[in-house]
């Protein structure tokens, strides 16, 4: 089948003083790695989006999937595998059969050949909720099918904890270390962190944000975190995850679902730490807000530059529809896709990249990941969706090239066949190198229960 030509939108970053070449994207690869069953557990193969299942070291590319036990009930009624793709595609060199589990399973990679997948197997896979015994496993890309090494994480403490992880996992390739943050209910998470001479030598806890300004004060818990290691400092931006703070919206929720629960995700909070073997983390600093009017906000990527700027990426919406009559007639509804810098916790930099508004309808953005350059070029990988200047609907991928002063620029096409609307990259922070080829694992459009993969190279 002719690949259709689906547009993207890019701009010049470069921290080097190279000329920076023109995009020409060409899909190398574009394939099915596995389908699953949804396991109905809350969870699914793309939950841990923070983190990634795609990682690439030593020439060799890895990614781990999900795969639902027939007949185990919730909510550990998973196992998870691990495929290496070779010269006749993808291979699942590993299924966890000892243990169930809710939720995926993160991977990391260091420069040397070692790739590291973050599990949390139930102690007791009964049904519903249970407590669990986080582990990070060692593989060898180079004999992947070996049994891997349990490195067994050490914590502050005896933490509690169980099948809702929520947790991060990254790694700095050049310094081989890693990080691995796991909550605990809704009061904080436990980190613990893997230095270069093969020990857990630091570990604590990151409390989360407090709301004072809530109806019932209380901390607002931190989930889908993206976060980045360098050199021992740590960087992190989550969104709030709490149950409806506000009881007159909470009520009215209620009856319109028939839920008791409901949660609120409309705060980005970001926080960092110089040096986490030695200091705390700032004070949490909140990047964006949609909660006057019931929005949603959902954290996208997270990239360290080399002059030490944070570069993040997320998406807002501005409200809830279903609220507006009743609670804020006047507002009007907005779809963004927002892009913002960051020194020393201050914003020093925010752009929108994509809007759509009532009233000035445009493209919807969604999904969006950071591709960096070895040259460091910094490209914004994302779903656009809606209608085209030329009234035609538009359903694709694209990618904004983002330029040291936010700038962006004109359009370059990837010829994807489908384009992806949940997806993983082979991501810095999971301790893959900086390339010129972009690598995704997600569902593509009409792919139901199946996780595809595609390589484009952004520079033939």
């Amino acid at each position: 089948m002719k690949p259709t030509i689906f547009f993207l939108a890019a701009v010049c970053l470069s921290y080097s003083c190279s000329v920076a070449a023109d995009l020409a994207p060409r899909v190398e690869v574009e394939e099915d790695v596995y389908t699953f069953t949804p396991a109905n557990n809350g969870a699914g193969p793309m939950w841990c989006s923070g983190s990634t299942c795609l990682v690439r070291t030593a020439e060799r590319v890895f990614a781990s999937g999900l795969e639902t036990v027939a007949d185990a009930p919730p909510l550990n009624n998973c196992r998870w595998m691990l495929f290496e793709r070779g010269t006749k595609g993808w291979d699942r060199v590993f299924v966890d059969t000892d243990h169930r589990t809710r939720e995926p399973a993160p991977v990391a990679a260091f420069a040397d050949g070692r790739v590291f997948v973050s599990v949390n197997p139930a102690i007791d896979p009964k049904p519903g909720s249970g407590p669990a015994r986080p582990d990070v496993l060692e593989f060898r890309a180079a004999d992947s099918k070996a049994a891997p090494k349990s490195l067994l994480p050490q914590w502050q403490g005896d933490p509690p904890f169980a099948e809702h992880s929520y947790r991060s996992f990254a790694a700095d390739r050049e310094h081989n270390e890693l990080v691995l943050f796991q909550n605990i209910g809704y009061t904080h998470a436990e980190w613990t962190f893997f230095d270069r001479t093969g020990k857990w030598s630091a570990h604590g806890q990151l409390k989360w944000p407090w709301g004072a300004n809530y109806e019932k004060p209380g901390p607002i818990r931190v989930c889908y975190p993206d976060v980045a290691l360098h050199d021992r400092a740590v960087y992190c931006v989550g969104v709030s995850d709490i149950h409806e703070p506000n009881h007159e919206w909470a009520e009215y929720k209620r009856k319109l679902t028939g839920q008791e629960w409901d949660y609120d995700f409309r705060r980005l909070f970001y926080t960092w730490t110089p040096d986490i073997s030695k200091q705390p983390f700032a004070e949490w600093v909140e990047i964006a807000s949609r909660d006057k009017t019931c929005g949603w906000i959902s954290p996208g990527d997270l990239w360290l530059a080399p002059d030490g700027v944070v570069h993040i990426v997320w998406t807002e919406r501005a409200l809830d529809e279903r609220l507006r009559e009743k609670f804020f007639p006047a507002e009007k509804q907005g779809h963004y896709l927002n892009y913002a810098q960051i020194r020393d916790g201050k914003v020093i930099e925010r752009r929108t990249l994509l809007a759509s508004t009532e009233g000035k309808p445009g493209l919807i953005g969604s999904a969006p990941r950071f591709q960096v350059s070895p040259d460091n070029r910094l490209f914004v990988v994302h779903l656009a969706t809606g209608t085209g200047p030329d009234g035609k609907p538009v359903h694709e991928n694209r990618v904004v090239e983002i330029s040291p002063n936010g700038a962006t620029g004109a359009p370059v096409g990837l010829p994807l066949q489908h384009p992806f609307g949940s997806y993983f990259t082979a991501t810095i922070r999971g301790g893959s190198p900086p390339s010129n080829t972009l690598e995704m694992l997600g569902q593509r459009a009409g792919g139901g229960n199946t996780i595809s993969y595609a390589r484009v190279n952004l520079f033939p």
